[in-house]
């Protein structure tokens, strides 16, 4: 019940999903991230999902993971990841940068990591990136 929605999904006779994707070397189709959660950084692209993979094998106490880019006068968008601890978990942000370095390439290591105690959520549970932008784009200035 949006045409103007409706229009932009459907173009060429195509429909535009917003999903971004890969296929490897066997021709699977892996889903990498949503092109709207894409982080524009420094001229390079970054799969926020990537980034949350990595947070999670870098620290056994994260509970929950969210990356988003914010904005940044040098980069563009800083890589800027979101965390909510496993209940007793205590989170050391600093250490959680440096520990993330060996999962990802320096490009795709966040700048800085947030601990909240949760994330703004649709009714069905996804996590609201564009509200964790909203709340934190000052983040940087």
């Amino acid at each position: 019940r949006n045409p103007g929605a409706t229009e932009e999904a459907f173009r060429h006779g195509w429909f535009h999903s917003g999903d971004v994707g890969r296929f490897d070397d066997d021709g699977i189709l892996w889903f990498e991230d949503r092109f709207k959660d894409v982080i524009k950084t420094g001229g390079e692209n970054v799969a926020s999902l990537e980034v949350e993979t990595a947070l999670f094998a870098a620290e056994p106490g994260i509970l929950e993971a969210a990356a988003v880019g914010l904005p940044h006068d040098r980069w563009g968008e800083a890589i800027t990841a979101f965390i909510i601890p496993r209940p007793g978990a205590v989170i050391d942000e600093a250490a959680t940068l440096v520990k993330v370095r060996d999962h990802l390439s320096p490009f795709k290591c966040p700048k800085a990591v947030i601990v909240v105690e949760e994330f703004p959520k649709t009714a069905t549970g996804k996590v609201q990136k564009v509200e964790l932008r909203r709340r934190f784009a000052e983040f940087y200035r």
